[in-house]
């Protein structure tokens, strides 16, 4: 493995726990967060449409691009501070 296949492996890491953590926000506290769900699908579907794919950016094709977009989506649904603070992991493991 060189060492930008071990930032992708890493990036990834960051991407996965930032998804989950958008994810778990739709069951909060023992209900239904139906405002987390409108975010996600509007992050979604803004993000299928400009076909923004954080994975892609990063040196990393998924197989079915459409995954891509939406899990990007999911990502840029909790806004810009989250999304910043993401960039800003990324770039530092980068070395940027």
């Amino acid at each position: 493995m060189d060492i930008m296949q071990f930032m992708q492996l890493i990036v990834v890491a960051i991407l996965v726990e930032a998804i989950w953590e958008n994810i778990k926000m739709v069951y909060d506290k023992n209900k239904i967060n139906v405002s987390m769900i409108g975010c996600l699908l509007l992050g979604m579907i803004i993000c299928v449409l400009g076909r923004l794919d954080i994975f892609k950016m990063v040196g990393l094709e998924l197989y079915i691009p459409v995954v891509g977009y939406l899990l990007t989506g999911i990502i840029c649904s909790r806004g810009a501070n989250a999304l910043h603070d993401l960039l800003k992991k990324i770039k530092s493991i980068k070395g940027e």
